[in-house]
């Protein structure tokens, strides 16, 4: 390896058995969170290690640019890549999107490009609201601990208020998905009644056209943003 590790680096940093990381380097294909761990610990591509098994992430139409199984399973570039593609405007539609704003690589890119023009809506929903205690029981997490969760999240997007375009709104809305968007590029986490976000599907769309499927998600998103309240710190 270039990075000059030997397995049992490898498998202590993965908390994993030896004999594992053999049987990867001698052709068995470790499984996603293995590979994007790996990757990120080669600071390499996870198509430069294992082409075969980036294939299923390759675009599956103009409009359906990938499905994950699970939220969990994105890889933390593809994230920082969407919000860094920007050129227009970023949009954030969760309860709390709590994984984001713990990122703080994420929080500092978001404010790099609202200081360069790029508009950054961010709605969370609001913690008193009904709407975000069932979302918690539903995930079976509790009613106070989501609200619990949109709370840190708003102290975690602290450092955005007052910079740049960044407006951060509540809102009230029953989520059938969570948005997450780049201009024309969306990742939609689906909601699953009994299952948390972060085990939920999310499909990567790209706007090809103004029907396609992606101009539905992109006029929820606005809905949503027209009938939510500004977070009081910036009024």
């Amino acid at each position: 390896m270039n990075a000059r590790l030997q397995p049992i680096d490898v498998a202590a940093h993965l908390a994993v058995d030896p004999k594992t990381v053999h049987r990867w380097l001698k052709g068995r294909i470790p499984y996603p969170r293995h590979r994007w761990a790996i990757a990120d610990l080669l600071h390499v591509g996870e198509s430069d290690l294992w082409p075969e098994a980036a294939q299923q992430h390759r675009a599956m139409s103009d409009e359906v640019q990938a499905i994950y199984p699970h939220r969990w399973t994105v890889p933390q570039a593809t994230w920082r890549h969407l919000f860094q593609s920007a050129t227009r405007e970023i949009g954030i539609l969760t309860y709390s999107g709590l994984f984001l704003a713990e990122d703080t690589g994420i929080i500092r890119l978001l404010a790099t490009q609202a200081r360069a023009g790029v508009q950054v809506r961010i709605l969370l929903g609001d913690a008193n609201a009904s709407e975000v205690a069932t979302r918690g029981a539903d995930e079976a997490i509790g009613p106070t601990v989501m609200a619990a969760r949109v709370a840190n999240a708003l102290t975690l997007y602290k450092p955005l208020v007052g910079v740049g375009t960044v407006e951060v709104r509540l809102h009230d809305t029953v989520l059938y998905n969570s948005i997450y968007r780049a201009d024309d590029d969306l990742l939609i986490n689906a909601h699953a009644y009994g299952t948390p976000a972060a085990q939920a599907p999310v499909i990567h769309l790209r706007l090809t056209e103004p029907q396609a499927a992606a101009a539905t998600y992109l006029g929820s998103f606005e809905r949503v943003w027209a009938a939510a309240k500004p977070h009081a710190e910036q009024v």
